[in-house]
């Protein structure tokens, strides 16, 4: 059985790239901003969430802060993905509760790595 992964990301390029590259390792789960992101984790259970933090409706980091406060969602490793490369937003992005940070536009290879660390250290 593939992990499922939880795609939340509001660009539409972005979306359609990492579901292309990540389908045929993974069931990929989409939602298109923060509110929805949340709905979906918390009815589907994901095993691992990728989630955008500058989106409409709801942000990435209070997004986060809503699922690591719910008992149902708060062991799923969410990665953010960001545009900003300053230590900052990552120290932001962490504090908010998420486990890592990747940068976009996308290393593949890189994303992938991290998906999988991820993916065995809640499966341990």
């Amino acid at each position: 059985m593939q992990p499922r992964i939880l795609l939340i990301e509001d660009n539409e390029t972005n979306r359609k790239l990492a579901i292309r590259f990540l389908q045929d390792d993974y069931f990929v789960l989409v939602a298109e901003n923060g509110q929805q992101g949340v709905e979906i984790a918390l009815s589907e259970i994901p095993d691992l969430i990728l989630m955008d933090l500058s989106m409409p409706i709801m942000n990435g980091w209070d997004a986060t802060r809503i699922l690591k406060r719910e008992k149902r969602t708060l062991h799923i490793p969410i990665i953010a993905l960001s545009a900003h490369v300053l230590s900052e937003h990552m120290n932001k992005a962490l504090e908010a509760g998420c486990d890592d940070y990747q940068t976009k536009p996308f290393d593949f290879d890189e994303l992938i790595t991290k998906i999988n660390f991820w993916l065995s250290k809640r499966a341990a």
